[in-house]
């Protein structure tokens, strides 16, 4: 395997972003082969030992993302200070340093992507990549054509407008109200908030989708290897080929 730069090595083990793995060369805290690196640093992953605090680094050579159906009651986070259930004791066996991408709350179900690829998971977490999240939400009362046009064209909350959402309404007795929307903005709690600002709050709510990958049939409670055409898409989507690389034009 071709020497390649360290910072873009650390990102594919978990490293955070390509930017973050910098900090952490600039720290002095990365050696190869026992050489304290620097930023210029490049290294062969597979023949070189890499360590960072004293600890060699794992490369997976697994499925590096995965989409788990994410049930109500389970945090995001590796450790709760609560002691609650963590998306983490749905995934025995998981590899090293999997990492969420973006968060659901406790009430909220569906689609959680995590991945072992740092630079993938910055991108698909950062605003200027708008990736689209869709969602299932049940509000109480009946919602207006007034309000959810409000919705669509943006609502104030504490934190500024939010950009115009994309939203269909089910079929079905009302109330409650039924919806799908799509969002691309990442917001704490966003959806939640917005159907509280137009005064019919969220009771139940369920993410269906993230940029191209779809809950489907996925059960409650499991997870899967993203397929090839998924994983793909998603790296396309933010501009990185699929060697985890930025597309060259």
């Amino acid at each position: 395997m071709p020497e390649e730069r360290l910072q873009k090595i650390l990102a594919r083990a978990g490293f955070g972003s390509r930017r973050s793995a910098e900090g952490v060369i600039s720290a002095g805290r990365v050696r190869v082969n026992g050489a304290v690196a620097t930023l210029g640093t490049k290294a062969d992953a597979e023949r070189d030992r890499i360590e960072v605090d004293g600890e060699p680094i794992t490369l997976e050579t697994r499925e590096s993302t995965i989409v788990l159906h994410k049930p109500e009651g389970h945090v995001v986070t590796a450790h709760d200070e609560e002691g609650r259930p963590t998306v983490y004791d749905l995934l025995p066996g998981a590899p090293a340093h999997l990492r969420y991408v973006g968060r659901l709350d406790i009430d909220t179900s569906g689609v959680l992507l995590l991945t072992t690829d740092g630079e993938l998971a910055h991108r698909l977490s950062h605003p200027r990549y708008e990736v689209e999240k869709e969602y299932e939400a049940w509000a109480e009362g009946v919602v207006s054509e007034r309000d959810l046009g409000q919705l669509r064209r943006g609502v104030e909350l504490d934190d500024g407008v939010t950009a115009p959402a994309r939203i269909d309404r089910w079929r079905g007795p009302e109330p409650p109200t039924r919806v799908r929307l799509v969002i691309h903005e990442g917001r704490n709690r966003q959806v939640r908030r917005m159907f509280d600002a137009i005064g019919h709050p969220v009771f139940r709510l369920r993410r269906s989708r993230v940029g191209p990958v779809e809950l489907g049939t996925l059960p409650l409670g499991q997870s899967r290897p993203l397929t090839a055409s998924e994983e793909r898409a998603l790296r396309q989507l933010v501009g990185l080929d699929a060697s985890g690389g930025p597309e060259t034009p």
